[in-house]
C-alpha cells in the first residue's frame, strides 16, 4: 500500500465516525488483561477511535490518555467518556513528556503507523520497562456466514487484503513480542451487519452507488442465509490477536 492509498484508508473514518461507534466490536476481558501488566496505573490508549478499547481500560481502574487523530473519532469518544482525557496526536507525534505512563495500547490501528517512528515515540513516552500492547480484532471466517460477508466487503478492494495484522516490527528498543489468541463472539443485531460494512474504509470511500450495491448484497445475505434469516440478533465470531512487548 502506498504512503497516499494508506493515508487516504486512516482518514476516511472522520466521516463515518458514529457508525464506527455504533458497530464495532469491543475487546474481551481477558485481551485486554493480558495486556496491560500488573501494577500499571497511566496508560496511554494510542489511535483510540471511539473509544472501544479506552472504555475497557477505564472499567479496570485505569488513568487512561486517550490520543486520536480525527476530531469526530475523538468526539465520538468523549461523548461516550467525558471523563477520560482525549488528546489529538499521532503514534508518530505524541504531544505527552516523557517517561509519562506504564503502558501504551494500540488497537486496530498498527497498519496505518510509521513502525519504526510509532515505536521510537511509544518507547520515550513509557516510563522504564514499561509495555506496548497491540490488539486486532478479527472476525473467524471458519464460520460460512462471515467468510461470505467478508466477501462481499472486499469486493473492489485491492489494499484491504494487504495490510499487515500480524507481528508489529518495534525495534531494539523493545523486547521480543510476545503474542496470545483471545475467541470470543460479539452480540449484534441481525440488520446492523449493514451498518457494521458501512464503517469499513473501503466502503466509506466508494461512490455513492457502489458503495449501496455493496450494502444491498449484504442485506441479501442477511435475507437468505440459513445462519442469519428471520433473525433478530447474531453472535459475531472473532478471535483477537495480542501482541505486547516491554521497553528494554
Amino acid at each position: 500500500m502506498s504512503t497516499d492509498d494508506r493515508a487516504a484508508r486512516a482518514a476516511s473514518f472522520e466521516g463515518g465516525a458514529s457508525v464506527y461507534r455504533a458497530t464495532r466490536p469491543s475487546y474481551p476481558d481477558d485481551a485486554v488483561g493480558w495486556s496491560v501488566p500488573a501494577g500499571a496505573r497511566d496508560v496511554l490508549d494510542l489511535a483510540a477511535g471511539t473509544g472501544k478499547l479506552t472504555e475497557r481500560l477505564v472499567a479496570r481502574g485505569l488513568r487512561v490518555v486517550a490520543v486520536e487523530p480525527s476530531d469526530a473519532m475523538r468526539a465520538e469518544l468523549t461523548a461516550g467518556l467525558p471523563d477520560v482525557e482525549a488528546r489529538p496526536g499521532t503514534a508518530e507525534h505524541l504531544d505527552l513528556p516523557d517517561g509519562c505512563v506504564d503502558a501504551v495500547t494500540i488497537a486496530q490501528a498498527w497498519h496505518w503507523v510509521d513502525p519504526p517512528a510509532a515505536a521510537a515515540e511509544v518507547a520515550r513516552v513509557l516510563r522504564p520497562g514499561g509495555q506496548l500492547a497491540v490488539l486486532w480484532n478479527i472476525r473467524d471466517e471458519t464460520t460460512d456466514w462471515v467468510a461470505r460477508w467478508t466477501e462481499i466487503v472486499h469486493r473492489g478492494d485491492s489494499l484491504g487484503r494487504t495490510l499487515d495484522y500480524g507481528e508489529p516490527r518495534l525495534g531494539d528498543r523493545f523486547t521480543a513480542p510476545e503474542h496470545a489468541t483471545f475467541h470470543w463472539t460479539d452480540r449484534l443485531r441481525a440488520a446492523d451487519l449493514r451498518v457494521l460494512a458501512a464503517s469499513r474504509s473501503h466502503l466509506i470511500l466508494l461512490p455513492p452507488d457502489e458503495r449501496e450495491t455493496l450494502l444491498d448484497a449484504v442485506d441479501e445475505l442477511v435475507a437468505t442465509h440459513p445462519d442469519l434469516r428471520g433473525r433478530e440478533w447474531v453472535d459475531v465470531p472473532y478471535r483477537t490477536e495480542c501482541y505486547r512487548a516491554r521497553l528494554r
